[in-house]
């Protein structure tokens, strides 16, 4: 059985989802999702959820796997990701791994050890009250002063995951991003073929400001306002995606409608950055300029005849 798999990256807005559909029809493949908020169930449109139709009858997984309500870690990707890519190369199919989140490809990709020792629940509540407290930005910086590689590589929203680092810290007297093993980074048993999807950043940005846009359209709005009637809030970690948190707190009478599609488009590009920044350190990606091809057709043969002559 081979053990290749292909990823396709990139910043949000690119046009990641219908390359995809195309390079799974030419290679035999199907898609696993790499989206940290297309997991949740009830969160289509703002997350940019592919529909049944878009999906040409090309198998997708890690889709719709939990309710908002429900936890869900990198480490559990990584072991419900794993076992799909299995099965889908069991079946001689080709796994393609879609989508922006940065950690979750790493988790597959790379070697990580998630650190799941020793915990300190009292240290942990004293920094949830901290973040409750003084905001997010707050514990982040905190995070600055004793481990700049996780600070960079943590959002600021993330907030378990940085109290989980200053935990680490605490406890061990080590950095998290220490736990890495570097000398065994790369060493996984799959052959990886890497691609980052780019654009001219002023198309980009433009391409995001159009996508919120249609998210509003399509209602994006009325989405949060069923998820808050279910009980949904703006602590737990699927409320936190841009978009939800924004409308949500437009909702609460906490910022005009103009001033929250305002900072989702900027938090958007804001975001695209931070992915671009991610995906450059990893010296297996080769970046696919978007412009630099006449239509999707030439860069899924691009694609497909450097796979063919490694």
């Amino acid at each position: 059985m081979n053990n290749n798999i292909l990823v396709i990256t990139g910043p949000t807005g690119v046009g990641k989802t219908e390359l995809s559909i195309k390079l799974a029809k030419s290679l035999n493949g199907e898609i696993i999702s790499a989206d940290s908020m297309q997991i949740y169930k009830l969160m289509d449109i703002g997350s940019a959820k592919i529909s049944k139709d878009e999906m040409q009858g090309i198998p997708h997984h890690m889709i719709d796997i939990i309710s908002p309500e429900e936890p869900f870690t990198v480490s559990d990707y990584k072991q419900k990701a794993t076992e799909i890519i299995s099965e889908v190369l069991s079946r001689n199919k080709y796994p393609i791994l879609v989508g922006g989140t940065g950690l979750y490809i790493d988790s597959i990709i790379c070697n990580l050890n998630f650190t799941e020792g020793d915990k300190d629940p009292e240290y942990r509540t004293y920094l949830e009250n901290l973040a409750q407290e003084n905001g997010n930005l707050f514990l982040h910086n905190m995070l600055r002063e004793i481990d700049l590689e996780s600070y960079e590589r943590i959002h600021p929203n993330n907030v378990k995951r940085v109290i989980r680092a200053l935990e680490v810290h605490k406890l061990t007297g080590k950095t998290f991003s220490s736990f890495e093993d570097k000398s065994n980074y790369y060493n996984i048993p799959y052959n990886i073929n890497y691609y980052v999807l780019t654009m001219n950043r002023a198309r980009l940005y433009d391409r995001i400001n159009k996508r919120v846009d249609i998210m509003l359209e399509k209602g994006l709005i009325q989405e949060v306002i069923n998820l808050k009637q279910l009980g949904f809030t703006s602590e737990m970690q699927s409320m936190q995606g841009i978009g939800y948190k924004e409308i949500l707190y437009y909702l609460e009478n906490k910022m005009a409608l103009e001033d929250a599609i305002d900072i989702i488009k900027q938090g958007s590009r804001n975001y695209a950055k931070r992915q671009l920044t991610w995906f450059r350190k990893d010296p297996r990606v080769k970046f696919i300029d978007k412009d630099t091809f006449e239509s999707e057709d030439d860069i899924v043969q691009h694609i497909i005849d450097d796979i063919n002559n490694l």
